[in-house]
């Protein structure tokens, strides 16, 4: 964290040594974050900033929603599809194979070959990562459609509201919690950058450190709820993921990285 008062002006890329993935660290060490870290010779340490609960099957049960009658979803997070699909094991549900499925962004979209065979036909992403663009994607195909938007207790109403707007027909089924983490230690030490992927990561941080002051740390997001989120909470936003030039939060950082080294 950066110290109180600070104030970090940036000359080379030298003055980046440490980041923060408010992530779990991949598993194996061919993770791009890693050839990240060997290129530019800085430290990537990795700490979810939340943690993801599960809601059992039989809580599911409670929210009387048939998912077998539904013939869209929209996923905001790789969270949701995994927890979309956990709870189709667990009932034993069949999903159909013309189940249109409408992403955030197209990193989103291909998480869903670990479920599914991928169809361009079927899988839809928006263009840039915010609510507008998944809007225009599903405006397009919204007719005889009835929606499913797999979410946490805290869901976008954003995309309720639009959706309500449209007159389309949709459930939110809440199929996960998320929890802060206990972020105390590993915030002990000093990041130059902090990278967040998540609105609830930015909550965590806040509810973690109520008078967290940004004092030069530099802040990287992904996705526009995670940059709303951060905007929200008063932080400046130095990186921005995706982006035409930078579709994940690697690729933001690298060209962040090797414009400094320019300077």
């Amino acid at each position: 964290m950066a110290k109180n008062g600070s104030t970090q002006v940036v000359t080379s890329v030298k003055q980046v040594k440490k980041i923060l993935i408010t992530q779990p660290r991949p598993e194996g060490e061919k993770s791009p974050y890693f050839e990240l870290a060997r290129k530019y010779g800085i430290a990537v340490d990795f700490h979810p900033f939340i943690i993801v609960e599960s809601v059992p099957s039989k809580d599911f049960r409670k929210q009387k929603i048939d998912i077998a009658n539904y013939s869209a979803v929209i996923f905001t997070s790789r969270n949701a599809i995994d927890h979309f699909f956990r709870i189709c094991e667990e009932m034993k549900i069949t999903v159909s194979q013309d189940t249109k499925y409408f992403c955030i962004t197209e990193a989103v979209a291909l998480y869903l070959q670990k479920f599914i065979l991928y169809r361009k036909r079927k899988v839809f992403y928006g263009a840039d990562g915010t609510n507008k663009s998944l809007f225009d994607v599903i405006n397009k195909h919204k007719d005889n459609e009835k929606f499913l938007y797999p979410c946490s207790e805290s869901f976008d109403s954003e995309i309720t509201n639009w959706l309500k707007a449209n007159n389309c027909e949709y459930a939110t089924p809440v199929l996960y919690k998320i929890i802060s983490n206990d972020i105390t230690q590993v915030m002990q030490a000093e990041y130059d950058v902090i990278c967040f992927f998540t609105p609830g990561g930015v909550k965590s941080l806040l509810e973690n450190f109520p008078k967290f002051k940004q004092n030069g740390t530099r802040i990287g997001a992904f996705g526009a709820n995670t940059f709303k989120a951060a905007e929200d909470a008063g932080l400046v936003l130095d990186i921005k993921a995706p982006q035409p030039q930078a579709p994940s939060m690697v690729s933001a950082l690298e060209l962040y990285l090797s414009s400094l080294n320019k300077k």
